[in-house]
């Protein structure tokens, strides 16, 4: 059990946050994207590229960090709510072990509920739009439209990257504060939707704006608004995934009981 990822706290964390109808809670996010995607294919708003900003703007912006806090703040913070932490940091199971084992499982089910449907939601919107200057291809007045292919493949690694970055931040919050979802809603709303989206500054420190940073270097369209380069993006992700983790790792160690491993 000295491993990084323990099976055992894997399967009963990922049978925790599943249980009591949770993943219906899990989709409601991505059910408003997909049909709010749906809704505009269906009526086809002239001259505008919608599903840049629909499916970057919102999908990076709200999607993503929503379903991420809600899963990232539950596999960790309501064993601290309740106490049944002590119970676990009670075996032989390292703390780094703990955390990277439930940071794992809210990753992969993030990921599940969030970025599966954003690239579903991709592939119906049926790609992005460019401004009609850097291509000949046809479009929406004034724009050209992306290969949906490549604008859904472009979106889904970009919010794969928000889906690991999410989930660290997120898992470290539920640590540090009992009041991880309320932290985590001032950090959504504030942060990542007002700030980043209006001050430029701000998005060096915004995990938005480096998946939609990542996803630009696949479909390079103006349009989603990435306010960073995908190499600074990939840096500055890798940074605060590690950070965050570390520092997760640490506000659990004191938990620890003499004589258990850290």
């Amino acid at each position: 059990m000295s491993g990084l990822f323990n099976p055992t706290v894997a399967w009963i964390t990922l049978r925790a946050t599943l249980g009591r109808k949770r993943a219906l809670l899990f989709a409601i996010p991505a059910a408003v994207l997909i049909l709010f995607t749906i809704a505009l294919k269906v009526s086809r708003p002239p001259a505008r590229p919608w599903p840049s900003h629909v499916l970057g703007t919102f999908g990076f912006s709200v999607l993503l960090p929503l379903t991420a806090l809600i899963i990232g703040t539950s596999v960790l913070g309501a064993e601290i709510d309740d106490g049944s932490i002590i119970h676990l940091l009670a075996t032989p199971v390292r703390r780094s072990s703990v955390v990277v084992t439930k940071f794992v499982i809210a990753t992969g089910l993030t990921i599940v509920f969030a970025a599966i449907p954003e690239l579903i939601a991709a592939l119906i919107a049926g790609g992005g739009s460019i401004p009609a200057s850097a291509s000949k291809a046809p479009g929406p007045i004034g724009f050209t439209t992306i290969n949906s292919g490549k604008f859904a493949l472009g979106l889904f690694v970009g919010a794969l990257a928000c889906c690991v970055i999410y989930n660290a931040v997120f898992l470290m919050v539920s640590v540090a504060t009992t009041r991880a979802i309320a932290v985590g809603l001032l950090y959504v709303l504030v942060w990542e939707v007002l700030m980043a989206n209006f001050v430029s500054g701000a998005r060096l420190l915004s995990v938005s704006h480096y998946g939609l940073g990542i996803a630009n270097g696949f479909v390079n369209d103006p349009e989603l608004q990435a306010g960073l380069g995908p190499a600074t993006s990939v840096a500055m992700g890798a940074i605060v995934t590690v950070l965050a983790l570390v520092l997760a790792v640490n506000l659990l160690s004191s938990f620890t009981l003499k004589g258990e491993p850290a």
